[in-house]
């Protein structure tokens, strides 16, 4: 037998023992279930969505432009600057 077949019959067995014993699909599994540990682990609510109290639409926290209400006392978060804009002119007639 040449050098070369021995070579790919020793690898075959070895796979072939591999497979058998499950030793590889262990590995495998056990990096799956590490993989998903670690998406549950970094699934804590990072963004929540907030309203725009203009067009009513659904904005990341992050993303929105805020507007520091004074005689509110809280912020409020819009989609956009011209919603921002809207409401401090509606806000405005209101006064």
């Amino acid at each position: 037998m040449s050098p070369i077949r021995l070579v790919i019959i020793g690898l075959l067995l070895y796979i072939g023992y591999k497979l058998v014993t499950g030793d590889w699909k262990k590995k495998t599994t056990d990096k799956a279930k590490k993989s998903v540990q670690d998406k549950q682990d970094d699934s804590t609510i990072t963004d929540v969505l907030v309203e725009d109290p203009v067009c009513h639409k659904l904005v990341p926290r992050q993303q929105a432009v805020r507007l520091e209400h004074k005689t509110r006392k809280e912020t409020i978060f819009f989609c956009s600057e011209a919603c921002c804009k809207q409401f401090v002119s509606q806000e405005g007639d209101k006064e």
